[in-house]
């Protein structure tokens, strides 16, 4: 472990509390665009994934999924705010990372005015020059192309690398990139979502990244 370099981190459900906006967001669009909520363990089972195609499982036509991608996303920036933070240990963590000269990216299927805005909100923008968000490449996790475009940008080693994340997504998107994966549990997913999806290391708790150093 003592090899490892660099650090690729989801947002989401990884650095960023942001469950419940992103439940209050979809609440609030079902109720708009369909009088009533689908079962929000089906939503859940997204996370990580670009938006669009998430609602494009509600939607009944093109048309009707960007009216229905308007109302999420003017809900989520009303509330942004008042329902995000960072998780607790967070900005220690990322900072003592920072501070060994460790590369850090974020690796996120959020589009880039979202992800800088959570960034900046939790004030931990400073710390990632570099940024992979679902506005960056043309295929989104679980495939491997945003993984591999931070390693790009970054000019790191796989063998090097720890993509930190909750979900399978990230899981699977880190081992199709043959990056090492650290699964967050901290975030909306339990053990028994991420273990059919074999993390090379689990985490209790953020202080633990540190360990991976």
């Amino acid at each position: 472990m003592s090899m490892l370099s660099t650090f690729l981190f989801d947002l989401d459900g990884t650095l960023i509390d942001s469950t419940e906006l992103i439940m209050s967001s979809f609440r609030h669009t079902m109720y708009a665009h369909r009088g009533m909520v689908p079962s929000e363990a089906e939503w859940r089972a997204g996370f990580g994934t670009p938006l669009r195609p998430q609602l494009a499982r509600y939607a009944r036509s093109e048309e009707e999924l960007t009216r229905m991608e308007a109302t999420y996303r003017a809900h989520n920036r009303e509330h942004h705010d008042r329902l995000i933070k960072p998780f607790e240990g967070i900005h220690e963590v990322v900072r003592e990372l920072w501070d060994r000269k460790s590369s850090m990216c974020i690796v996120t299927s959020k589009n880039r005015p979202a992800t800088m805005r959570g960034l900046r909100h939790c004030e931990l923008d400073r710390f990632f020059d570099i940024l992979v968000t679902a506005d960056d490449v043309a295929e989104h996790k679980p495939r491997p192309a945003p993984v591999l475009e931070a390693l790009l940008r970054l000019k790191a080693d796989a063998t090097e690398t720890v993509f930190i994340g909750d979900s399978p997504h990230d899981c699977v998107a880190g081992h199709k990139a043959k990056v090492l994966t650290a699964a967050a549990l901290w975030g909306p997913f339990g053990r028994e979502n991420l273990e059919p999806h074999s993390p090379d290391h689990w985490l209790e708790q953020p202080v633990e990244i540190l360990q991976l150093v």
